[in-house]
């Protein structure tokens, strides 16, 4: 086996982008054993631009799928894993953007993406091809993310925002990690408990109970990255899951495998890492 690259460099969104793109990591992995990788609900959509081979993902194992090659791919806000397949060598960009961005830069709601993974061309038409090419043709980090950033920047304000109350119930959501109950939530609104899940469901293709289990497990996934990371028990409880066992059964459905198993398994750092690369810019 080749010597091993691991390295991610992360770059903070400029001012205008900020609202719309929260990560943006440039990422090159090599000489890593061929297996796969699990791309895990988040509270925000994905973009993956390669910089090599295509990135092939599927679906969950128990649906068959093939995997599907994507150069520049789009996923939605989703419940189930989705599997990267990968040779060991894997370089590309990932941004995490927020609904906001889906809005801004697609000109359509999360909703209208669902749980689905697209090629981005499908999302945004030629830029996506011209982002590619300049993305082939750039030799150097700061290239590759400023061919992003001016692509992205000519698609601004696509769409205006959700309905008040949507954009508020996402927020408090969000700034709770999920742990805001729902009927609360639906009261704060001024809506009805059933009108606010259609609503939000066809704003963010999740219901509000769903987004508020993917937002207490992606803050269970950031507890357990962390140096020294507490106990399952201690996660449990600063999540707002009833006990280690509750938190077993979501990560189980969210996941595919429990926490333990995943902090196990989990061979390739993949876009986790913290490395800011100001020099690069």
């Amino acid at each position: 086996m080749s010597a091993r690259v691991d390295r991610t460099i992360r770059v903070r969104p400029r001012a205008h982008l900020a609202p719309l793109v929260t990560r943006w990591i440039g990422y090159h992995y090599a000489g890593f054993e061929p297996g796969t990788h699990l791309g895990l609900p988040s509270r925000h959509l994905t973009v993956v631009l390669s910089l090599g081979e295509p990135t092939r993902t599927s679906g969950p194992a128990e649906e068959d799928v093939a995997p599907l090659a994507f150069t520049a791919l789009a996923g939605g806000l989703h419940t189930r894993p989705v599997t990267i397949v990968h040779d060991g060598d894997l370089a590309g960009i990932q941004l995490d953007l927020t609904p906001e961005g889906a809005r801004s830069l697609f000109g359509l709601p999360a909703g209208a993406i669902g749980g689905a993974v697209l090629s981005l061309d499908d999302l945004i038409g030629p830029r996506a091809g011209e982002l590619v090419e300049r993305l082939a043709e750039a030799t150097t980090w700061r290239a590759r993310f400023a061919a992003v950033e001016d692509v992205l920047s000519r698609g601004i304000d696509l769409l205006p925002g959700p309905e008040p109350e949507l954009a508020y119930a996402w927020r408090r959501l969000a700034e709770t990690d999920g742990t805001v109950r729902i009927a609360d939530l639906a009261r704060e609104v001024g809506w009805s408990r059933r009108h606010l899940g259609e609503r939000f469901a066809g704003e963010y293709g999740l219901r509000p109970k769903e987004a508020a289990r993917v937002m207490r497990f992606e803050r269970s996934k950031q507890l357990l990255q962390r140096p020294g990371r507490p106990s399952l028990a201690d996660v449990a409880a600063a999540c707002g899951y009833y006990d280690q066992a509750h938190l077993a059964r979501e990560w189980n459905d969210l996941a595919g495998c429990p926490p333990s198993a995943w902090l196990v398994d989990e061979e390739l750092p993949f876009v986790q890492g913290d490395e800011d690369a100001p020099g690069e810019r």
